[in-house]
């Protein structure tokens, strides 16, 4: 008699009532068992590996305890807050600053009781350990710039290196850059209204400042009181 392949692998493939858990049916059937689980293993294996076009899986949300787990720790806070800046006495380094005249110093005076018209900046322009030292001084009655200066500390004593004189001329630190305006006055401009501006930017470089931009503003004179009578002298018209 004749077998059908079909039929006896069919019947190898049965439940394994015959021969028993050792018998030929019971050994094919833990061979089918072993075959199918490496079959899902290797099919979830897959399905775990396969990416869309993002990069990302495609199994659906993360659990809470992976995201957390995956989350980096926390970075201690940046160092990008406030700083601190050494203060100094701005009419003690004018006065002791032999690069300005007598005179300048001489007409150093406080407007009322101890309070000097002096406005000063601190902050990062050459580049060096500590902040740099701006000051303006001013008239008192009209708050008129006379002088900017810049200082630098150079070996735990503050050097000047930079200085304008002249009238209407104020400073400013913006980014690491120091930015002078000089008010600009046509004959019989008041004080209050100039006829432009000059606004020149400076910057570090080697152990000097020099000239990186320079721009040019006119004032419209139809606005204002006063801006177009001549009732005030221009700074330096006596």
């Amino acid at each position: 008699m004749s077998i059908n392949p079909a039929r006896s692998a069919g019947r190898s493939l049965g439940s394994g009532h015959e021969g028993g858990e050792d018998g030929p049916c019971g050994t094919h059937a833990a061979a089918r068992t072993t075959a199918l689980a490496g079959l899902v293993a290797v099919g979830m294996l897959m399905a775990g590996c396969s990416t869309g076009g993002t990069g990302s899986r495609d199994e659906g949300a993360a659990r809470a305890d992976d995201v957390t787990s995956a989350a980096p720790a926390a970075s201690p806070s940046s160092s990008t807050g406030k700083q601190s800046a050494k203060r100094v006495d701005p009419i003690a380094l004018l006065k002791s600053d032999p690069k300005i005249g007598e005179r300048l110093k001489g007409d150093l005076k406080p407007c009322v009781a101890d309070a000097y018209p002096v406005d000063t900046s601190y902050g990062n322009l050459t580049g060096g350990a500590s902040p740099d030292v701006v000051v303006n001084v001013m008239t008192c009655g009209d708050a008129v710039g006379i002088g900017t200066y810049v200082y630098r500390e150079e070996n735990k004593e503050y050097k000047n290196v930079f200085m304008t004189e002249d009238a209407a001329v104020y400073a400013t630190i913006d980014r690491g850059d120091l930015i002078v305006t000089r008010q600009v006055y046509a004959k019989g401009d008041p004080v209050a209204y100039p006829s432009g501006e000059d606004v020149i930017t400076y910057r570090w470089s080697g152990n000097r400042f020099t000239q990186h931009d320079w721009v040019h503003n006119d004032y419209s004179r139809a606005v204002g009181d006063g801006g177009i009578d001549g009732s005030a002298p221009a700074p330096g018209d006596g």
